[in-house]
């Protein structure tokens, strides 16, 4: 028995606290799921995997074909988040500093002249970066430092940018003549690659409905705040995973490889690289963030196998034999989801 008469009732407190923070947690998601659902049609997972993203702290890489509302959707996602937004169109000719921003000579009222840095459009909370596999290495570099560091370095000054900090880049599918498609060492810094696919015939119907009619486009309501967003994402790394679901964790990410004793067939024909750790850490962290999101404040083998195919298609590289036999990534992953049933 304890000597602490007031330890039962610091527990019962904390206990309580913690279930009304995850109470709150589940009613802003679940509003911000709603407004974003009066302006977009379908596409309910994406969204989840996004929010998902923003609430562990990561970035995500959508590859889609043109035309699947993905600006629309970010810039709907952040109003409904509370978010500052910002795009930037990748093109060949674009420069690190039209990104990062840059110093120029500003002269005061006595005229004097003195360094001013102009902050470039990474300085926001949202940013889409369209079509970034269109722009050469160094100008990927300048926005990807950013990405890691949360920070950008423009004339050796270092800026540190707002938080929480969120980048959704694009690729397209289609075109790759004069295009720089990333290296895999820069693609394994995305917490998520997205595949997003042409709506079902009825949410296309929707989409028609919706906006060739004289109705105004709702404009989402404010659901949450900065502040708000970084305290879930505390929230978020509080969630418990017991060691058997960390332990499947390890043992999914590690069948990856070729030369694991657990990875089964496929990946011993079909993969050349398999997935590194930070896989493992990804793959963690955005389960506890779909449990909490569940109503759920423990994580299960089902939140992994669910969101394996978005952590883990970017960071496992195929040989020339899948390519010869028509072996696709996502054959390989649900083969590998499927060797642990």
């Amino acid at each position: 028995m304890s000597d602490n008469p007031t330890a039962g009732t610091s527990s019962h407190d904390a206990t309580r606290d913690a279930a009304r923070d995850v109470e709150e947690f589940r009613y802003v998601m679940d509003n911000i799921r709603r407004q974003v659902g009066h302006v977009i049609v379908g596409q309910d997972e994406v969204v989840d995997h996004l929010l998902i993203t923003l609430l562990v702290g990561g970035h995500c890489l959508i590859t889609g074909m043109p035309g699947t509302a993905k600006t629309l959707l970010v810039r709907t996602l952040s109003e409904a988040l509370g978010l500052d937004f910002n795009r930037i169109q990748f093109t060949p000719d674009l420069m690190p500093t039209d990104i990062t921003g840059t110093d120029i000579i500003d002269e005061d009222e006595t005229g004097r002249r003195n360094w001013t840095f102009v902050p470039g459009p990474v300085f926001t909370n949202v940013l889409l970066a369209d079509e970034i596999n269109r722009t050469p290495p160094k100008t990927q570099a300048a926005l990807l430092e950013a990405m890691q560091e949360k920070s950008a370095t423009v004339r050796g000054q270092m800026h540190k940018l707002p938080n929480p900090f969120f980048v959704l880049a694009t690729q397209n599918p289609l075109e790759l003549e004069g295009t720089y498609p990333l290296p895999e060492a820069q693609l394994d810094r995305f917490l998520f690659n997205l595949m997003l696919d042409y709506l079902p015939a009825q949410d296309e119907l929707e989409v028609v409905a919706r906006f060739t009619s004289d109705t105004p486009t709702p404009i989402p309501t404010r659901c949450t705040d900065a502040a708000q967003i970084i305290a879930f994402q505390q929230l978020v790394r509080q969630v418990p995973v017991s060691e058997s679901v960390a332990r499947y964790a390890v043992d999914l990410v590690r069948a990856t490889r070729p030369a694991d004793e657990r990875s089964p067939e496929i990946v011993k024909k079909y993969v050349k690289f398999g997935a590194s750790v930070r896989a493992t850490l990804f793959l963690t962290l955005s389960a506890k963030a779909r449990a909490l999101m569940d109503g759920r404040y423990h994580v299960t083998n089902e939140d992994m196998n669910a969101l394996a195919a978005p952590v883990l298609r970017h960071r496992v590289l195929l040989n020339y034999f899948a390519d010869s036999d028509g072996v696709t990534m996502e054959d390989v992953i649900g083969e590998t989801i499927r060797s642990f049933g």
